[in-house]
């Protein structure tokens, strides 16, 4: 891997190993570590030096800590290239980056490698239905149902957060999502365990 690459890559290792909470200064500070990170990338990526797949893997992982569609696009694009050279854990890579490319436009994603907080609980985005575990596997992704098992041993591991005020637009759509949901699966246990607030009146003559 280039030198500068290399150093560039351990240090987002870091960074996003210490488990900065969103909305904190030290979180925003990182994020900016991560915009010249990238930045870097894309001065070498101008300039041909990046030529392995060590490489274009280690770029990739540095765009899909991006901030818009576009990065995730090249995330992507880098990790197939990557893949192409042999690298091990770039399909991965490759599908992750578009899933998170999909999310950030309100898409399902695809192989259901993302999943976020809503504060409470961790939870799986949204996955498209026709993505079969077979697909997943070819692109080196965990079954759907061990995917969401990732989700609850996350939600285990991490206590509730304070979602900070202002969130991307996505993001807050589903959250409104989730709540709906929550709110209609609530509802079916109650009329299903007889508790809710008609059953009286069902149960009297």
């Amino acid at each position: 891997m280039h030198p500068l690459l290399e150093h560039a890559v351990h240090a987002d290792r870091e960074d996003h190993a210490a488990g900065h909470r969103a909305g904190t200064p030290a979180y925003e500070q990182m994020r900016e570590r991560d915009g010249t990170r990238r930045a870097l990338v894309h001065s070498l990526l101008t300039t041909g030096v990046l030529q392995s797949a060590e490489d274009f893997y280690g770029a990739a992982r540095l765009f899909q800590h991006g901030d818009d569609p576009a990065e995730f696009e090249q995330a992507h694009q880098l990790a197939l290239k990557a893949a192409d050279l042999g690298h091990p854990d770039a399909r991965w890579l490759a599908a992750a980056a578009l899933d998170r490319w999909l999310v950030v436009q309100g898409q399902p994603q695809r192989y259901g490698t993302q999943y976020l907080s809503d504060g409470v609980r961790q939870r799986l985005m949204d996955v498209d239905p026709a993505t079969t575990d077979e697909e997943r596997a070819r692109w080196n992704v965990p079954p759907l149902a061990e995917q969401r098992r990732k989700a609850a041993e996350a939600t285990r591991n991490h206590p509730p957060i304070a979602l900070p005020p202002h969130l991307p637009d996505w993001y807050q759509q589903a959250l409104e999502r989730w709540q709906e949901a929550d709110a209609a699966e609530e509802k079916d246990n109650a009329a299903g365990d007889g508790s809710g607030p008609d059953s009286k009146a069902r149960k009297e003559p």
